[in-house]
């Protein structure tokens, strides 16, 4: 089966907090006009716009249609269409000057309404990012904010007004029924209240917001912090090690763990502009789960207008911007975070990995090498180069990399051994790959990457068969919409000699996995074990269309040329069962992208 590239983790607030949000790269596009003649029409600066927002240019997008906007006789639609791609491209200053110097036109225009409704948050941000609060709070609050941007501006105006010092800061703000925004007003009340010197007050809101439950640690963090700033470092060093009890090795919690067990200093109260850029970046990670990338990506620029330094928002845009093709722009996202910050690793680590999506295996092993000199003590950063000298055919350096740190740890991580296994299976060496599979399903056994890695590999080999049976179908149960491990399924099936069930196992994981070649040639060789031999051979020509590796290239054209079919070639084993790792120990109980050959 095709190898599924490992992510590196990263604490992205809102997907460790409730939103699970996954996003993934996209090629980088190519094909770039000429520009447009000093000369041109609204209409050319219009096409260029739209075509360098195509390929994810929007720095580019939003020069060319910001110049046909400000062109005499352009029509409104330009002016919103400028708008958005000033908003989208970070130039929020910008984008504010638009939304202000819109005309004033009908209901009716609906391109007139969408930059006043946006508009007004944008308006608002600036305003804050400048220092005008009390001009914030009126752009908030004011009838132009739209219905869809309603709980991000009530958000927003709460801390526009602590910015002011008006009392409004802590009125319960009004989250229209979304439970993520409801999360966040209760956070950020908590926040204010103890601004405002209500200490009491806060730390009663935050712990029913503990109580509540607080998934990603958001509110351990900042309820350890209040504890922190009134001498009481016990309890908050209880606190943070209660969330790294639920997620070990999580740096953000273990910086916080050791700085409240050597009393200090506590951290400060989160600034105003950083409590509002907070405010929008959570909203933003729903979105982003919601597939409303686009929306997303405009709160991530209006959250760095108010806090340019916040490492999460960049993170967050350089996901973005991947998945946009602007890959260009997605690393400089990636580079932003510095060497000491919390989410230094983490970005680097996906910087690393966008160039070895790209092909430049070399590139990608040079930053993670580097991240590893700059941050030394970290875990997660050796786990990226290990995981990169795998994917680079690096085995026995992968192997060697994961045994140093399996050493330095009193109480191994089970995806340790995982990655450690994934590394001596690549290298050859089944015997060690097998008893570290073993050592991790020790430690966890219900795991179902685990279960279907190992119980593969037995099937593959026509070693331990029913014990192998077992295990991938308990992965599958536990996993019914894997690919990878109804495939497991279906084979251990036909090295059982149930031909039938195999057949029909292997049809539902081309069903789930339709492009990869591993799972069409297994159901090749189903069909012609149960006489099905004009689609057997279907199935073969179509492996030979999805880019197979020259083995599997091999064996299938020697049943294509024979009368034998799977008898032309040998059965077992297939060769390393190359299985992406968890990419580290901080990151969910399971892989955050199931295992597959």
């Amino acid at each position: 089966m095709a190898h599924l590239m490992p992510r590196p983790s990263s604490l992205v607030i809102a997907g460790a907090l409730l939103l699970g949000a996954c996003v993934t790269h996209a090629p980088v596009r190519t094909v770039t006009p000429p520009p447009p003649t000093a000369d041109a029409t609204p209409y050319g600066l219009f096409l260029a716009g739209l075509s360098a927002m195509n390929e994810g240019r929007m720095d580019a997008a939003s020069d060319y249609l910001a110049r046909a906007s400000a062109l005499e006789g352009a029509p409104i639609y330009l002016q919103e269409k400028a708008f958005a791609a000033a908003l989208t491209a970070g130039e929020v200053s910008e984008a504010a000057a638009l939304a202000e110097a819109a005309p004033a036109v009908g209901d009716a225009d609906e391109s007139a309404l969408s930059i006043r409704r946006l508009g007004a948050l944008t308006i608002g941000v600036e305003a804050m990012a400048q220092g005008r609060y009390r001009a914030a709070y009126k752009a908030l609050t004011g009838p132009d904010v739209g219905s869809a941007q309603r709980t991000s501006a009530s958000l927003l105006a709460a801390w526009a007004a602590a910015g002011a010092g008006d009392k409004a800061a802590v009125k319960a703000a009004d989250p229209g029924g979304d439970p993520v925004a409801q999360f966040v007003a209760d956070l950020d009340r908590a926040e204010l209240l103890e601004r405002t010197g209500k200490s009491d007050l806060a730390e009663a809101e935050f712990k029913a917001r503990l109580k509540s439950g607080d998934a990603g640690g958001l509110v351990a963090l900042a309820y350890g912090g209040l504890l922190e700033r009134h001498g009481r470092w016990s309890e908050a060093e209880a606190l943070y090690r209660k969330v790294l009890n639920r997620n070990p090795g999580d740096p953000v919690f273990v910086a916080a763990a050791a700085r409240a067990a050597k009393r200090g200093p506590a951290p400060p109260q989160v600034p105003v502009r950083q409590g509002a850029a907070q405010a929008l970046i959570i909203p933003a990670a729903g979105l982003i789960a919601q597939k409303q990338n686009d929306t997303a990506l405009q709160y991530l620029r209006l959250a760095l207008r108010l806090d340019p330094a916040d490492d999460e928002a960049w993170v967050l845009v350089g996901d973005l911007l991947a998945v946009s093709g602007d890959q260009e722009g997605a690393r400089a996202a990636y580079a932003r975070p510095r060497p000491g910050a919390e989410r230094f690793v983490a970005a680097r680590g996906k910087l690393a990995w966008s160039f070895e999506e790209a092909g430049d295996g070399p590139q990608a092993l040079k930053l993670a090498a580097d991240t590893v000199q700059s941050a030394p003590g970290s875990r997660e950063a050796a786990m990226t180069l290990a995981e990169l000298l795998r994917d680079n055919g690096e085995y026995q350096k992968s192997a060697d990399a994961v045994t140093r740190l399996i050493d330095q740890d009193a109480n191994p991580d089970w995806r340790l051994y995982y990655l450690r296994a994934a590394a001596y299976d690549g290298a050859g060496q089944w015997p060690r790959a097998e008893a570290d599979l073993q050592a991790a399903l020790k430690l966890r056994p219900d795991s179902p990457d685990l279960l279907n890695y190992l119980g593969y590999a037995w099937v593959d080999r026509g070693e331990h068969l029913k014990e192998a049976l077992a295990m991938v179908q308990k992965a599958a149960d536990e996993e019914p919409q894997s690919g990878a491990i109804v495939d497991s399924l279906g084979w251990a099936f036909y090295r059982l000699g149930d031909y039938r069930a195999a057949a029909a196992k292997l049809e539902e994981a081309v069903g789930l996995e339709p492009a990869d070649a591993d799972v069409n040639d297994h159901l090749g060789d189903a069909y012609w074990r149960v006489g099905r031999k004009i689609e057997a051979r279907f199935q073969w020509r179509r492996v030979l269309t999805l880019d197979p590796t020259e083995a599997l290239k091999a064996r299938v054209e020697a049943k294509l040329a024979s009368a034998l079919g799977p008898d032309a070639v040998r059965t077992a084993p297939t060769g390393p069962v190359l299985r992406p790792a968890p990419s580290s120990a901080s990151a969910a109980d399971e892989p955050a992208q199931p295992g597959a050959r």
